[in-house]
């Protein structure tokens, strides 16, 4: 059995108010008893006071024994025994007046004790029949006819008062027990949401972190890919310059166009880590790149792009493939024609790069830095991408997403 107090109370000061009380009021009504009782004889000639001074003393003591002394319900069982022998005996020395009071004292720390609502109906029974056998032996022994309807009906009152006080008593406990759990409730939700909004905040933290290390990456890997293809480039021109001046020119416009192409690459980087937001729209940023690419090189490009708008990432993927794409036509296809298609369809975007390049054959294709890029960003982004090619009918790129604004 646990106490009410020993889990559910808030504070030691309630459970030093709670005894107080109820020793207090105990006290109280000894004193009233045996003030109204005192010279009176009930039994046997015997003076009341001679039974009401020691079982009141008695009474006094092994409360207060029971109330500050003992912890464990169980400790407690012997004395609620002793309480209500102690009641029996002063209800034969007495007028039989404030009995049921000090019954629903004792019955007070009973059920403050105990939680569970059959054993307290059974205690509050069990004093209600104790408390009218104790009147009908009373009146036996003071030669009083004892009649169990009579004896109910001038008890009626006392009963109800005492069932009345166990209904009221009850129904606050398990009210104030009810708003102790809704408050620790509370309290475990308070906690819980804090150290959901710690969690929140070192995700967003680690998320932010990511996020620059994929952009380091991205600087680390494309940048420094285009940068090193621009150096080879403009070293093969050198080589042939003189041999062959329209090679080299055409290596030398493919390594301005790779220059360019990474420096917008570096742009968007620092523009990410900075927070700054472009204000073009995916429509506006491909057809940016198209005419750059066709400045730079006289190449022709034709295209039919749908105003889609997609999350930051799967934006980045489509621009760095469509500028891949350009780039390796021009590099390893000799490519001088180029048609570029973006369609939403069926709730997914559709990329298509075809160029009139030399093309190969597609068991013989080897992907590259960009390529096989390409291939894992498709995949964490929920899409494909797949190329087609035969010797001579140049180069495709398939890619596909979806068209959900799915975040990396």
């Amino acid at each position: 059995m646990k106490d009410l107090f020993d889990k559910n109370f808030p504070s030691k000061l309630v459970l030093a108010n709670y005894k107080i009380i109820l020793f207090g009021l105990l006290v109280l009504v000894e004193i009233f008893l045996a003030a109204s009782n005192w010279s009176n004889v009930y039994f046997a000639n015997i003076p009341a006071w001679y039974a009401i001074l020691p079982v009141t003393i008695f009474l006094t003591a092994e409360n207060a024994v029971k109330l500050w002394a003992l912890k464990k319900f169980s400790e407690k069982l012997a004395f609620y025994i002793m309480d209500v022998a102690a009641l029996l005996v002063l209800t034969i020395f007495t007028n039989g007046v404030l009995i049921s009071i000090l019954y629903m004292i004792i019955l007070s720390d009973f059920y403050l004790c105990q939680e569970k609502l059959r054993d307290n109906l059974i205690m509050g029974a069990s004093c209600i029949v104790t408390f009218l056998i104790t009147f009908a032996l009373s009146n036996s022994l003071k030669g009083i006819e004892v009649d169990a309807i009579a004896l109910v009906s001038n008890m009626l009152s006392d009963i109800l008062l005492i069932s009345l006080h166990f209904v009221i008593l009850h129904f606050s406990i398990r009210l104030y027990r009810k708003n102790q759990e809704i408050e620790g409730t509370l309290e475990e939700l308070n906690e819980s949401n804090s150290k959901l909004q710690a969690a929140y905040a070192e995700l967003h933290e680690i998320t932010a972190l990511e996020e620059r290390q994929r952009i380091a990456k991205d600087i680390h890997d494309t940048a420094g890919h285009s940068i090193t293809t621009v150096i080879m480039q403009t070293e093969a021109a050198k080589l042939i310059i003189d041999e062959d001046p329209s090679e080299a020119k055409r290596k030398l416009t493919a390594a301005n166009l790779q220059a360019k192409r990474a420096l917008e690459e570096l742009r968007e980087s620092v523009h990410v880590l900075s927070g700054m937001v472009g204000g073009h729209t995916l429509k506006e940023s491909l057809l940016e790149i198209i005419h750059d690419s066709s400045d730079g090189t006289g190449v022709k490009i034709r295209y039919d792009i749908d105003d889609i708008e997609l999350c930051d990432a799967k934006r980045r993927f489509i621009l760095n493939s469509l500028k891949e794409g350009i780039s390796n036509g021009l590099r390893h296809g000799n490519a001088t024609a180029f048609w570029f298609e973006l369609k939403a369809e069926e709730g997914k975007v559709h990329f298509l790069l075809s160029d009139n390049g030399e093309g190969q054959q597609i068991a013989a294709l080897k992907e590259g830095f960009g390529l096989s890029g390409m291939h894992a960003r498709a995949e964490s982004l929920g899409g494909e991408v797949w190329f087609e090619t035969e010797p001579g009918e140049g180069f495709e790129i398939h890619l596909v997403l979806p068209a959900d604004g799915n975040m990396e």
